[in-house]
């Protein structure tokens, strides 16, 4: 019987779509959380109880090896795809840089050498972004290098960034 390949989902350190992230997250099966420092840290200021997904039976990797070990699974099989929503744009840069030094820009960068798609939801694409921080509503103008960057990642292969939740949700979709 062959075993059904699960969706890798990173999450980082941005509050911004966070929200809608994880209602997403909810609606699907088959789907495995991996958290950069960052993330673990975000989830727990936006009220996010870890213990709710393990119980439903995801399974939930930090950013704690220096050699970001969960990696593996990509080479085993073990997913169709790599989600990284939301995503930073510290991890937006060093993705389209190439850098690979914590869990969430090594599994994308795996991802990539495995030709396993990924889909990535950036969240500095526009000159204005109005978001929801931890207590209230912010303001913040992306600067020219966050822009270019969402541009630059665009350009890989296997690789589709979105910058709207209809966008990922249609992503998530096309996913074989």
């Amino acid at each position: 019987m062959k075993k059904t390949k699960r969706i890798a989902w990173g999450i980082t350190g941005s509050g911004h779509y966070l929200k809608e992230s994880m209602q997403i997250i909810d609606e699907l099966s088959d789907i495995d959380l991996f958290l950069s420092k960052a993330g673990e840290e975000v989830l727990k200021w936006y009220d996010y109880d870890l213990k709710e997904y393990k119980d439903r039976g995801v399974k939930i990797f930090k950013d704690i090896t220096a050699s970001s070990a969960p990696v593996s699974m990509l080479y085993e099989g073990v997913y169709k795809c790599l989600i990284v929503s939301p995503a930073t744009s510290n991890t937006v840069a060093q993705m389209a840089f190439g850098f690979s030094d914590n869990l969430i820009t090594n599994m994308f960068a795996q991802a990539g050498k495995c030709r396993i798609p990924s889909i990535v939801f950036a969240c500095d694409t526009e000159p204005t972004v109005i978001t929801q921080a931890p207590k209230k509503m912010v303001t913040l103008y992306p600067r020219e290098i966050e822009l270019d960057n969402f541009t630059k990642l665009k350009s890989f292969d296997d690789v589709e960034v979105v910058d709207n939740v209809d966008a990922l949700k249609q992503a998530i979709r096309g996913i074989k």
